[in-house]
């Protein structure tokens, strides 16, 4: 189910920023917009997944304050989305 970041990447690619910001970062890069921080966090998500289905308890509150700023930050992608479109009109 779970997806490689780079897979994310590439489909994501299509309707988010222009190649070479911060879409292409290395993991080990600070991330230049809410969208590369987004990247980064879902693929700091995927890392938690399997130990919290191991019953890890710590892995499984990570994986909820991942999931927490994950929404934060889609609410925040979108909001600066509207601002662009807005602006652009």
């Amino acid at each position: 189910m779970a997806r490689s970041a780079q897979a994310a990447k590439l489909q994501l690619g299509e309707r988010g920023p222009p190649v070479g910001s911060a879409q292409t970062m290395n993991s080990g890069c600070v991330p230049e917009s809410k969208y590369g921080e987004l990247l980064v966090t879902i693929e700091e998500l995927g890392k938690d997944i399997r130990p919290s289905y191991a019953g890890s308890k710590s892995a499984m509150e990570r994986l909820k304050r991942g999931i927490m700023r994950a929404r934060g930050l889609v609410q925040e992608c979108l909001a600066e989305t509207e601002r662009n479109a807005r602006s652009q009109l």
